[in-house]
């Protein structure tokens, strides 16, 4: 016997080939924003959409491209942070220095990202001396416990990627100008920016033996997830002391974090133990070392505002320190 199909079930079985089809196609790690100008400096934003094998990513790896340069990637809340940095084949120009090396892989570790979720995952860079019309393949490895997923399939020039199985997200190159700072230029908490020199000295609060001066933030960014908090503590007493806890009213969560390079690597890790204040030494909170994370801030720091913080010590107790936010480059 010949099965007739109603108009509507012959509609609803193609919307769900549709999707099917769609969903199959997205399936795999890409960009957000798949074009960027040339001589630019953009967010690439990578999409992770799922796990490996129903499995959890614990870590994301991305090899950045030549042509890709001046790197920073965003800090992820519940991730530790690694920047691979090395030569580059050129020497590009930044504003007036001339830089040979620097970042040329990103790495997310020890991080637990569901396969019943996405995330994205953002590095800050410059698109320069590239030509329009030129794709970059940014190569990224997903990793699920012991199980590793290999985005790192790249079509021949002129060839076609859709049929590949696992490619590399890829950045088309189109034609446009430098027009000076970009305002992802100025994106936040980035790794290079907290290279820069200290703020200077604001208001000072004691607490005990304890001197706490300097106190500054970060401005940020619409779209920019955390903030970034600086101080210097001095032990003024013949007892050792600990920064346990740090807690603002302008964000959910405020972590104290730690960032040494060591072997051409950039780390970043959570310091859930606090930091250790010895008896008559001087601790600084500084942009490329010890530094405050904010977490699910309320409103976005801007420059001339200021940030609440309650420091609280293990032997002094607490102590509320205000921090003035200065400009997303310190200055």
């Amino acid at each position: 016997m010949k099965t007739i199909k109603t108009l509507g079930e012959t509609f609803g079985l193609a919307a769900l080939l549709s999707v099917t089809a769609f969903a199959g196609a997205e399936a795999h790690v890409t960009f957000l924003d798949r074009e960027a100008k040339q001589e630019s400096t953009i967010l690439a934003t990578l999409q992770v959409p799922h796990g490996c094998d129903s499995k959890a990513t614990t870590e994301v790896r991305v090899k950045l491209p030549e042509g890709f340069v001046f790197a920073k990637p965003q800090p992820k809340a519940g991730w530790e942070l690694e920047v691979i940095k090395g030569d580059y084949q050129k020497t590009y120009d930044n504003h007036g220095d001339k830089v040979k090396t620097g970042a040329i892989e990103v790495r997310w570790k020890n991080g637990n990202l569901s396969d019943d979720f996405y995330d994205t995952f953002v590095i800050q860079g410059k698109v320069s001396g590239v030509e329009a019309g030129t794709s970059l393949a940014f190569p990224v490895t997903q990793m699920c416990g012991d199980t590793v997923e290999a985005w790192d399939q790249v079509a021949k020039e002129g060839g076609d990627a859709h049929g590949m199985k696992s490619p590399a997200p890829l950045l088309k190159v189109v034609a446009g100008e430098d027009h000076g700072h970009d305002h992802a230029d100025m994106a936040g908490m980035d790794m290079s920016a907290m290279a820069g020199a200290a703020a200077p000295a604001g208001d000072t609060v004691k607490a005990g033996d304890l001197e706490i001066s300097g106190g500054f933030a970060k401005a940020m960014l619409p779209g920019q997830p955390v903030g970034g908090g600086f101080f210097t503590v001095k032990n003024n007493g013949q007892t050792d002391d600990r920064l346990v806890s740090v807690s603002s009213p302008a964000a959910g969560e405020v972590q104290i974090h730690e960032m040494v390079t060591k072997d051409n690597v950039m780390r970043m890790r959570q310091l859930k133990d606090g930091i250790a204040i010895g008896a008559g030494e001087t601790v600084k909170l500084q942009p490329g070392n010890l530094h405050l994370m904010f977490q699910k801030v309320k409103t976005l720091f801007k420059q001339g505002d200021t940030v609440p913080v309650t420091l609280t010590f293990e032997k002094a107790g607490k102590v509320d320190l205000v921090l003035r936010v200065l400009s997303a480059q310190g200055k």
